[in-house]
């Protein structure tokens, strides 16, 4: 079960929040619609209308925040207590829904959200259609604890969710009693309310933060390196955009005073945010996440043991699956010709510990994307700028078909290979002309 969404949003933590109540787990895909993602043809091609949240639940693809809440009780529920199935009890609920879509988030969303675009709120008519809002919630919520009926229901969690997104602001909700306390309340009783609030802050962090600092962060890369794509796919899997320096390693610019003192090392991708300056791909992918990621991303989780292997498969890359590719394949840009038989074993037998790594399983490191799938899937990719047969390594080839429909920023990937791919065309033609 796959949802499609943008952490933070309300519409995405009303279905977490679902989620919890009902006891089932996602495999949560980033779809940042700050940077246009959600417009991507293959996200259009599974939800036309572009929206998020979206869930796709072995084949079944459904979107509106509502209509999934409802779906997941009906479907998942151990029973029917947060969508009752009384005709009376579900219409009450239902007129919540639609009340909070088109009258309460819409509130929120024409006054609130212009700040994350323009740093400013909506106008003084959108302020007054917001209190007004609150009104009619203050007055449906007069002697109850719940919006609808008298116990726990969607409808509570999907307003709860809009409502918690006050959170981000200065907005006083004791002017309106009722709500105040049906909120004070509804943290108490609500499954997911921590994690719920997480994301509330976490989505202030970033719009206010994250927008400031990314002027200032500098990615020196060669686009068509394997290293420099798993950064860019990475930051886009973030929702950063870095101020991109191309260093040519193939004219020598790495060896420029200019770039020594920044890295000593002269090596490519080398980070520099707000001064401080990092390199090596896979430190710095995991550098990004960390300090730009939500709290316990599935890019790079907390946990020791997920970290571990996510770890184990990022030193793989660098020490035997890199190793091996580069010294087969990237000779040609030099010499025109591929390594020898040596390399070409050894490249074959580290897609062979590849292979082994995905039996039975969908991406490299546990059950979800992580930055070892970004980082591999870089490296992997390369092979498409040659003649060379992933067929004898089917786990492989299963899970490279597999990465356009999971990995942010799969299309920059694919453009650079191609770039790459015309780099060598040009290269073999001159080599032809020479021979002529």
């Amino acid at each position: 079960m796959d949802l499609y969404n943008m952490s933070g949003s309300p519409s995405t933590r009303a279905v977490m929040m679902t989620a919890k109540a009902v006891g089932v787990e996602f495999n949560s895909i980033q779809v940042n619609t700050f940077v246009g993602e959600q417009l991507e043809p293959w996200f259009v091609k599974i939800n036309p209308q572009h929206t998020i949240p979206t869930l796709v639940d072995n084949g079944f693809a459904i979107w509106e925040t509502r209509a999934i809440v409802v779906y997941l009780v009906e479907k998942y529920g151990k029973d029917d207590s947060l969508y009752p199935k009384d005709p009376q009890k579900q219409a009450l609920i239902n007129q919540r829904l639609f009340f909070d879509m088109g009258t309460l988030y819409e509130g929120i969303a024409k006054y609130f959200f212009p700040l994350l675009r323009t740093g400013k709120p909506g106008t003084q008519e959108n302020l007054e259609k917001l209190n007004a809002a609150f009104d009619l919630l203050n007055t449906f919520l007069d002697g109850q604890d719940y919006v609808a009926g008298n116990q726990l229901s969607v409808a509570d969690i999907v307003i709860l969710a809009t409502v918690s997104t006050t959170e981000m602001v200065d907005f006083d909700l004791k002017k309106f009693p009722n709500v105040d306390r049906w909120y004070k309340n509804a943290q108490k009783v609500t499954p997911g309310w921590d994690e719920n609030l997480k994301s509330v802050y976490f989505f202030h962090y970033r719009s206010s933060n994250v927008s400031v600092a990314m002027p200032n962060m500098d990615l020196y890369n060669f686009p068509m390196s394997p290293a420099s794509r798993a950064i860019q796919m990475v930051a886009k899997a973030l929702g950063l955009e870095l101020n991109s320096k191309v260093i040519n390693t193939m004219e020598g610019d790495q060896l420029k005073p200019e770039f020594v003192k920044i890295n000593p090392q002269h090596t490519i991708p080398t980070l520099v945010d707000n001064g401080f300056a990092i390199w090596e791909s896979r430190a710095i992918a995991v550098y990004l996440v960390e300090k730009y990621g939500k709290p316990d991303s599935p890019l790079y989780p907390k946990d020791p043991q997920k970290r571990a292997l996510i770890n184990q498969r990022l030193y793989f890359d660098m020490g035997t699956l890199y190793d091996a590719l580069s010294k087969y394949f990237f000779p040609i840009f030099r010499t025109g010709k591929f390594g020898d038989q040596e390399a070409l074993d050894k490249a074959n037998a580290a897609f062979g510990f590849l292979n082994t790594f995905l039996e039975g399983q969908e991406f490299v490191a546990g059950n979800q994307l992580t930055v070892a799938d970004i980082v591999l899937l870089a490296t992997v990719s390369t092979v498409e700028m040659f003649a060379f047969d992933l067929s004898k390594f089917p786990n492989v080839e299963r899970w490279l078909k597999n990465a356009p429909k999971v990995t942010p920023g799969w299309e920059q990937n694919v453009e650079s290979l191609q770039q790459g791919k015309k780099f060598l065309e040009g290269i073999q033609a001159k080599e032809k002309e020479a021979k002529a």
